[in-house]
């Protein structure tokens, strides 16, 4: 295997670290203050063509990988914009393979292009209050209405969705809650008449709104169906391999920020007329955290490379998330126990750090799940739940 880095990976790396030099901390802590969408930031990020990277070159797009589009991400999370950053672009810049890979002609004319442009927002509908990791429970329903259908249920954890004009939608069309068949997968408008969107109040990264979204009687018309009708699961796990490389490259940038905060701050504040720096107590943590972020960032990029070489990747995506949380996780909890008292105020950005990193243990798979997987997928071991 070549690792080689590409000359155009380079180019990406600067370019985006350019628009990013303009959004700095400050920025990014008033956005998560005040619950304020970074707009700003995202309009910079479209112009520049970066929302689209992933999208084919036909509908306007960079129609490059996953492993660009992880790259993307992981330079915005490092520049110190964090999950806040990143989220804001992630959903639109990848959310829509499903409908790239499954979707008719015409959903994908309608929406791919507005999407490649930035003009786009796209959030996802999936879990739902009680139907959390066994999405084989899932029982919002999309009912026969002529030629299409009307939807009802209600979802949580949508991400984006009071910024976003349509939600990819899983529903039930046939069968009963219990089977992961009979669940079809939608590209929905996201209309008031029939959609109450209601913020969840949360720990972190809180510049984007995860939602709690009831549909009662949304229409559908039956082109917005993706895919076959009845796999609409199956449809999804495409999208899931993907999802877990660019969270994972994501909570990597994420960890590097708290990491360089750190650092910075342990050259630099002195105790008992030394720098902190200079004790192993300080400076050991620093260093693990390191080799723990690259070696999670070195698993990424292989499952990215795996993965748009059209290679089985499970294995190496989930480790990937699995490995990254944890590292991040390590990284930003250190920045903080390195600030000491002045960790915990928020002055210093690491416990904005700290608090988006927290989530990347839980989303978009727990931790324990992906423990799961890897026992009974890869070491075949018997299945525990």
């Amino acid at each position: 295997m070549d690792f080689t880095e590409e000359p155009d990976h380079e180019m990406i790396v600067e370019g985006v670290e350019r628009v990013c030099s303009g959004f700095d901390d400050t920025y990014w802590a008033e956005c998560d203050r005040e619950h304020r969408f970074p707009w700003a930031f995202y309009d910079k990020k479209a112009d520049g063509g970066w929302v689209g990277i992933a999208i084919p070159e036909q509908y306007g797009g960079g129609d490059r990988g996953v492993t660009e589009a992880a790259l993307v991400l992981n330079r915005v999370a490092a520049s110190g914009a964090g999950m806040n950053g990143s989220s804001a672009i992630h959903l639109t810049m990848f959310g829509l393979n499903p409908v790239v890979k499954f979707g008719n002609d015409r959903l994908r004319e309608a929406y791919l292009r507005r999407a490649a442009a930035g003009d786009l927002h796209v959030a996802f509908g999936v879990t739902e209050p009680d139907a959390g990791t066994d999405t084989s429970r899932v029982s919002t329903r999309a009912i026969e209405d002529g030629d299409g259908f009307l939807v009802h249920g209600r979802k949580i954890w949508s991400t984006k969705a009071l910024e976003s004009e349509v939600c990819l939608l899983l529903a039930r069309t046939d069968g009963e809650p219990g089977s992961f068949e009979g669940l079809s997968l939608f590209l929905v408008d996201l209309d008031p008449e029939y959609c109450d969107i209601a913020p969840i109040p949360k720990l972190g990264r809180n510049a984007i709104a995860s939602c709690e979204v009831a549909y009662d009687g949304l229409p559908v018309e039956g082109w917005r169906l993706v895919g076959e009708r009845g796999r609409g699961f199956r449809h999804l796990l495409h999208g899931l391999n993907p999802e877990r490389i660019l969270l994972a490259s994501m909570a990597c940038g994420l960890g590097e920020a708290a990491l360089r905060r750190a650092t910075r701050y342990a050259g630099e504040r002195e105790v008992f007329g030394r720098p902190i720096g200079a004790n192993q107590a300080i400076a050991h943590p620093l260093a693990k955290a390191h080799m723990e972020l690259n070696a999670a960032l070195t698993m990424t990029r292989l499952a990215a490379w795996r993965y748009d070489n059209d290679l089985e990747c499970g294995e190496q995506a989930n480790t990937a998330k699995y490995l990254a949380a944890e590292a991040s996780w390590y990284a930003a909890d250190q920045a903080v126990q390195t600030h000491g008292g002045l960790g915990y105020a928020t002055e210093y950005h690491v416990e904005r750090y700290w608090r988006e990193a927290r989530l990347q243990r839980l989303a978009p798979v727990s931790q324990e799940m992906t423990l799961n997987f890897i026992a009974h997928q890869v070491l075949n071991l018997p299945r525990s739940y």
